[in-house]
């Protein structure tokens, strides 16, 4: 009998420009200009994403509006529709659901798949991969990147390695010639400041890591040094996680550069906030703690959380204890790479109290 431990396979799908592509498939007169999904130029409102016209001007998603509009001057820019993002994606993740139950979702655009073992019994994870690209152009009119690996660091390496509308298989055997030659900024979860700190340590490429020792690595970065001695040895055996039931609302993203200011972070909660009660809203739920998530780029994490005396009402309230919260983090003094809020400590299911309900309903501007 063989008991050799079954290879895994992991599918890692990321949309491309998703919120870009969404408006430009429902507007095709913005195909072919530079487009950026954000606030107004001459607010203080950040990008949430940039077609690829707008990014070969150098902007991208974080990046102030005001700044993407110095750097492209005719750039369109369009206020997010979340609800309808909401939307596209749940049609994309029924997708997902047709061929594993083993789906872990990042974002609206990104999510990890197990195929090891899939409804499809289908023993070739490159054709299922061709085949959901396929299923979900079909479904959405949009096109998705996908990388295909035993694990999952590499997979999501690998889905960015040929965007947009990309495939890339990394077999087991290729896995240590496929990293080796990437600069350790590739590597997820390491940002610009980590990045200083390894070119420091003359440690440039994953395989100027390979050579460094568990002990110089946990010397020099802590815990997150046995983060980086497994995965310069392609080591990651973190398994997809699927989505369980919800204990918390939240909005969350990782930029593609540091924000240092406080400004574009604000701006980016009061969009968080903005979009957390619109899902609360609709699931019709009440909820009285804002937990705010921040990781600074040298991929600290700390959370801050506040319980409120009454339900929240509004995105305003959200994003004023949002704010109140920021201050007890060093945002501003050290570069942010994600960000984001949760809501959580819900109304009880059933709850009658209809004088409480009330202001969840009513009509709220603001927000995003």
């Amino acid at each position: 009998m063989d008991e050799r431990p079954v290879q895994r396979k992991i599918i890692h799908v990321d949309m491309d420009m998703f919120y870009a592509a969404v408006e430009m498939r429902d507007h095709p007169e913005l195909r072919g200009r530079p487009l950026v999904v954000g606030g107004r130029p001459d607010s203080r409102s950040v990008a949430t994403t940039a077609n690829y016209e707008a990014r070969k001007f150098g902007i991208h998603s974080g990046m102030s509006c005001a700044a993407a509009k110095r750097l492209c001057p005719r750039c369109l820019f369009i206020p997010p529709d979340f609800k309808k993002y909401r939307s596209v994606s749940e049609q994309i993740q029924r997708i997902f659901h047709e061929y594993t139950d083993l789906v872990e979702s990042v974002s609206l655009d990104e999510a990890y798949l197990d195929v090891t073992r899939n409804k499809k019994e289908e023993p070739s994870a490159t054709r299922l991969a061709r085949e959901i690209k396929r299923r979900i152009f079909a479904a959405t009119g949009l096109t998705a990147s996908a990388g295909v690996a035993s694990t999952m660091f590499v997979a999501k390496i690998a889905s960015d390695a040929r965007k947009p509308d990309g495939l890339c298989v990394v077999r087991p055997e290729q896995v240590m010639a496929f990293i080796r030659p990437l600069p350790v900024i590739k590597i997820p979860g390491i940002g610009r400041v980590t990045d200083a700190q390894l070119a420091a340590l003359k440690i440039r490429t994953v395989v100027d890591l390979e050579k460094s020792s568990l002990p110089f690595l946990e010397e020099h970065f802590g815990k997150f040094g046995r983060y980086l001695y497994d995965i310069a040895r392609g080591i990651d055996e973190r398994p997809v996680t699927p989505w369980r039931e919800r204990q918390s609302y939240g909005a969350e993203e990782t930029f593609d550069r540091d924000i240092k200011e406080k400004g574009p972070l604000l701006e980016f909660l009061r969009e968080c906030a903005g979009r957390v009660f619109t899902e609360l809203k609709e699931e019709g739920k009440l909820a009285r703690t804002v937990t705010l998530k921040i990781k600074y780029a040298d991929f600290q994490l700390v959370t801050r959380r506040q319980t409120c005396e009454g339900f929240l009402s509004s995105p305003e309230e959200i994003f004023r204890t949002a704010r109140e919260l920021l201050e007890r983090t060093e945002a501003g003094s050290r570069p942010v790479r994600l960000a984001g809020i949760s809501l959580a400590n819900f109304d009880p299911p059933g709850r009658k109290n209809e004088d409480a309900q009330v202001p969840l309903f009513k009509d709220v501007t603001g927000g995003t």
